[in-house]
């Protein structure tokens, strides 16, 4: 795919998903983001760069460890997603956050060395370059500066992974090319190390997402993620197929209680040369 057709399925896949993502993922998502938060240690007065904000899940923890005398900018390839966050942030009462529209591979409006800390969480995937992100990120890190990003894990310990192939086969085009590279080996480190980061940790681990029915899991599969642009153009026949389908990848799963469905992420923090 090319990778200017890939930023425009994400852009506008993403503004569909907006009103259901947390729903769909703030429980399941919540075990990475607090490592990649506790990887992170903001400080009270630091500057932060938040990438791939989303609505916000990371923004405002760091926000909070930044107090009011710090300094958050929020972003996003999604307009909505952006905007949201700003309502929000308004509502709250912050002070200290600012949000606007950006790709994290063309983050040219930000001066150099300005941050303390840049952090991504769950956003590296889906970007067609990301080695080109990264290399935004060590430029705008202050020397010294710390970027902390967490990815998806290796393909075969996500139970949830056939979303991808049962939505392509479907629409004809590839929803997510290359999505589990980062997390598989250590892809991730050395990308890092090549864009000029140091001293990185890498931490990786084995989670359970919870779904309690099979309307959840359908939600935040189909609606509440990145397939939500193309599922917005499957007819009544064609929608119910792909949900019989994947409830049956991911019936092995299922409990009396719901869905405890595997996941793996993969947490890596890196340091800016002095």
């Amino acid at each position: 795919m090319q990778p200017k057709l890939q930023r425009r399925i994400q852009r506008y896949g993403w503004d569909k998903a907006v009103e259901h993502y947390d729903d769909g993922w703030r429980d399941s998502l919540r075990e990475a983001q607090t490592t990649l938060l506790q990887m992170a240690d903001a400080r009270p007065g630091e500057h932060v760069l938040d990438v791939a904000c989303g609505t916000g899940l990371v923004t405002f923890p760091l926000a909070d460890a930044v107090m009011a005398t710090g300094r958050v900018v929020a972003t996003d390839i999604s307009q909505k997603m952006v905007d949201q966050v700003a309502r929000d942030s308004s509502q709250r009462g912050y002070t200290q956050i600012d949000a606007f529209r950006a790709d994290a591979e063309s983050l040219g409006a930000l001066d150099d060395g300005q941050f303390d800390l840049i952090t991504c969480a769950l956003g590296l995937m889906y970007v067609p370059e990301p080695l080109e992100a990264m290399r935004h990120v060590t430029r705008l890190l202050k020397p010294g500066g710390r970027a902390v990003f967490a990815v998806w894990g290796a393909r075969k310990n996500c139970g949830w992974a056939d979303i991808f192939p049962i939505v392509d086969a479907r629409v004809e085009t590839d929803v997510c090319p290359m999505f589990f590279r980062l997390g598989t080996g250590r892809v991730m480190a050395m990308e890092m190390e090549q864009a000029g980061l140091t001293s990185i940790e890498e931490v990786r681990f084995q989670t359970q997402l919870p779904f309690a029915t099979d309307e959840a899991a359908l939600e935040a599969a189909f609606i509440g993620g990145p397939v939500a642009l193309a599922y917005d153009r499957f007819d009544h026949e064609t929608r119910a197929s792909a949900h019989a389908e994947y409830l049956a990848s991911i019936s092995p799963f299922r409990s009396p209680q719901g869905y405890e469905i595997p996941g793996e992420f993969v947490v890596c923090a890196g340091v800016r040369p002095a």
